[in-house]
């Protein structure tokens, strides 16, 4: 079933423009999102084809099903509890029957984890996204030879630089090239954790497997040593950074593969280092969950659009932002202690208008 398919039969109950334009924040590039709620055929609601949400390809234009619909606001969903309380003249459409939905009769103490919940994860992911911005990692991927280091004295000397600038001592002699991983072999050492005995084979005959097998080795080799061997040097191998860095390697790139190249170069242009966008919905929502704990009900459209449009555009420094939000969240908290909202919507009592609903849909 498609939304024209919906339309075509006349199942819709409600529909709505929602997002940017319903809350006030709309600008000359902004889309237009709609949602909506229907009801499927009898024999699809009583059978075996019960769909509970139908979207476009863009996800910009979604309904719900009413009984989803209804499951949504019990569990206090931000957006469907926004799109309940749509301002009136954003409503494209509503059957009558939609009146017995009243926002009042779902709002709950729930909100503190669906509206601020979500808030405190979008802001985590800023922070995410700061980093990755301040902190690129190269595209060429370091070995776990760059987290090897030789103790020297009292201090320590990167392997590769060791290995580089080698002299010639101890029967051992460098090449052009200084000495060669691959030719290493190294002995773990008792009661020690990530120390090794370096040992090396110029010629090649003893077969030690080297420091690393191939690029992409997760911990370093240990060789059989033969007996009377002389260690040239102590190795330690800090292996908790290189899985550390292995992961941000991982996240980065990942990040920068799905990332949305308009929206970043946006973000990049201003400078502030961070989505500046999604930070303005995000303490929108915040200060739409403040409201709901400061007067028991909803606010969609906003009364400081200026103010929310300057995030969007950048013109706050990261920092100031997050202080923003800090301040929100604590806010929140204290509403939220003396509220009189209940714990939870009274599910009895909204399911059984669910049910009435759909008794007058399909005839009782």
């Amino acid at each position: 079933m498609t939304i024209e398919d919906l339309k075509a039969s006349n199942l819709i109950l409600f529909e709505a423009i929602s997002g940017s334009r319903s809350f006030g924040l709309a600008t000359e590039n902004s889309d237009t999102d709609i949602k909506g709620v229907y009801y499927l055929p009898k024999e699809d609601f009583f059978g075996l084809n019960y769909i509970p949400q139908i979207s476009n390809e863009t996800n910009d234009i979604t309904y719900y099903e009413i009984g989803r619909f209804v499951e949504l606001l019990q569990k206090n969903n931000p957006n469907i509890l926004e799109m309940l309380a749509s301002p009136e003249d954003c409503i494209l459409q509503k059957h009558p029957l939609m009146d017995l939905l009243k926002a009042e009769d779902f709002l709950s103490k729930l909100c503190k984890d669906t509206f601020a919940g979500y808030a405190v994860s979008q802001i985590k992911k800023a922070k995410g996204l700061n980093k990755k911005i301040l902190n690129p990692v190269e595209k060429e991927r370091k070995s776990i030879l760059d987290f090897c280091y030789i103790l020297h004295h009292q201090g320590s000397i990167p392997l590769k630089k060791w290995l580089k600038e080698f002299p010639s001592s101890g029967g051992v002699s460098a090449g052009r090239g200084g000495l060669s991983q691959e030719h290493c072999g190294l002995a773990s050492i008792d009661n020690t954790k990530g120390i090794y005995a370096l040992f090396y084979d110029e010629s090649g005959i003893l077969r030690y497997k080297g420091i690393m097998q191939d690029a992409e080795a997760n911990q370093v080799s240990v060789s059989s040593i033969p007996k009377g061997e002389d260690c040239l040097a102590y190795l330690f191998c800090n292996l908790d950074a290189y899985s550390t860095y292995c992961k941000d390697y991982r996240e980065y790139w990942k990040w920068v593969s799905e990332r949305n190249e308009d929206r970043y170069n946006v973000n990049r242009k201003h400078g502030q280092n961070y989505d500046s966008k999604n930070m303005m919905h995000t303490i929108r929502l915040l200060q739409s969950c403040e409201h709901i704990f400061k007067t028991g009900s909803m606010q969609i459209r906003v009364d400081n659009r200026e103010e929310l449009l300057d995030i969007k555009a950048g013109n706050n420094p990261y920092e100031s932002v997050m202080q923003k939000a800090e301040d929100l969240l604590e806010s929140i908290e204290q509403y939220y202690s003396v509220s009189p909202l209940p714990e939870n919507p009274d599910l009895e009592k909204t399911t059984k208008i669910l049910v009435e609903i759909r008794e007058q849909l399909y005839g009782s």
